[in-house]
């Protein structure tokens, strides 16, 4: 990395998005190919493969690898196949701990999948870091984290449960997504790790699918280069080109995601319909102190109460500004509902055993002019 390309949107904008050596092509070209042709035997140009390598990848790692402050970055298919990568470092015994609420396509992995082939895992609310302190066992490998978690806003002190897994010989692995390197910096805190669906903040734009792992050590590198090549889940070079379009704007669009979602979270606070909030910027979220001293924003993912699903779904049957689906990250405002949505696979039990009532509405606020957002919210409330 050039010594100049110090402030994160400079990195951004122009690590790994040199301009094309050949054309001078200041967008960053894409490789749709699946071979290289070889000078002779044992000599080509760095590319052999394209389930490898390819020259729009290596660009893309490059840069989120200089924007997370890790020593590689490795990008594959989707969120769930960088988690897939993960355990594929683990073998039969190996123990990881996982925060008790995560994405809920992480415990199905876990639980369902790899579970199958003699991996262990304990759930605790990793909140508290002497829970995780607790649950560590000879063979924990890995603790699994995401702050704050999806859907309920909860932190967790990165420093400190890296302390306690470094101190058991175990890696800490972080899961940035809802926060981006633009207000979160794990590898500064001590996270060994870190992972993020590009899919959201990274690309930006809601047309991407794909995931990242960031590692510190060469071990790291080896080995995730090497499931790359031997599983082949493997981000497309198109895809790639969507994700390095995307960070150029993040830091942008994370001043706007985090400035608007602070007044729409500010607005429901104050929404005699809503029942609760949960928003670390809020200066009653418990661990807005927590916040504030491991993030530089508080982003723009809000959680809130409407006390029932019915009461939840005569309000999400009336937005129009805001878009009723799936994901967030995007520029556009997108609104769900966890509980038959993202976290449907943790069954009843399991969504209350973390407090995620039928009535919660998640949403990621997008960058439209945050009046309007607020006066959509403002109008669909009222069918509660």
């Amino acid at each position: 990395m050039s010594k100049q390309y110090k402030g994160f949107s400079t990195r951004a904008i122009h690590v790994g998005q040199e301009p094309d050596a050949e054309t001078g092509s200041v967008a960053a070209p894409i490789h749709p190919t699946s071979t290289y042709a070889q000078e002779e035997i044992g000599k080509n140009k760095g590319y052999e493969y394209a389930r490898v390598s390819n020259p729009t990848r290596t660009r893309l790692e490059t840069n989120l690898a200089s924007l997370e402050g890790g020593s590689s970055a490795h990008v594959f298919a989707s969120g769930m196949a960088a988690v897939t990568a993960l355990c594929s470092f683990m073998k039969a015994g190996d123990h990881l701990i996982c925060g008790s609420n995560v994405y809920g396509g992480v415990p199905r992995l876990f639980n369902q999948v790899m579970s199958n082939y003699g991996l262990e895992f304990t759930y605790v609310d990793t909140s508290e870091p002497r829970n995780v302190e607790k649950a560590i066992r000879k063979k924990t490998k890995y603790v699994w984290i995401e702050t704050p978690t999806n859907p309920l806003m909860v932190l967790t002190d990165i420093a400190a449960v890296a302390k306690i897994t470094h101190a058991a010989g175990a890696e800490l692995v972080v899961d940035n997504t809802f926060m981006s390197p633009y207000f979160q910096q794990p590898i500064k805190m001590g996270a060994d790790m870190v992972m993020h669906s590009t899919t959201k903040f990274l690309n930006g734009h809601s047309d991407g699918l794909g995931g990242v792992m960031i590692g510190t050590t060469k071990e790291h590198a080896e080995k995730f280069a090497f499931i790359q090549k031997a599983a082949g889940a493997i981000m497309s070079p198109f895809e790639c080109w969507l994700v390095l379009r995307g960070v150029k704007t993040l830091a942008v669009r994370m001043e706007v995601h985090d400035r608007s979602g602070r007044e729409v979270a500010d607005f429901l606070n104050n929404h005699k319909k809503v029942k609760k909030v949960l928003y670390p910027g809020l200066k009653d979220h418990p661990q807005h102190a927590l916040a504030k001293k491991q993030q530089t924003g508080f982003g723009s993912m809000i959680t809130f109460d409407l006390g029932s699903q019915p009461n939840a779904n005569k309000m999400l049957r009336k937005v129009r500004v805001c878009t009723l689906g799936e994901s967030l990250g995007g520029v556009e405002t997108l609104i769900s509902h966890p509980a038959t949505m993202t976290h449907a696979a943790l069954g009843a039990a399991g969504r209350k055993a973390i407090g995620l009532t039928d009535g919660m509405v998640r949403i990621s606020v997008g960058v439209e002019d945050v009046q309007d957002i607020i006066a959509d919210l403002d109008q669909a409330l009222a069918a509660v």
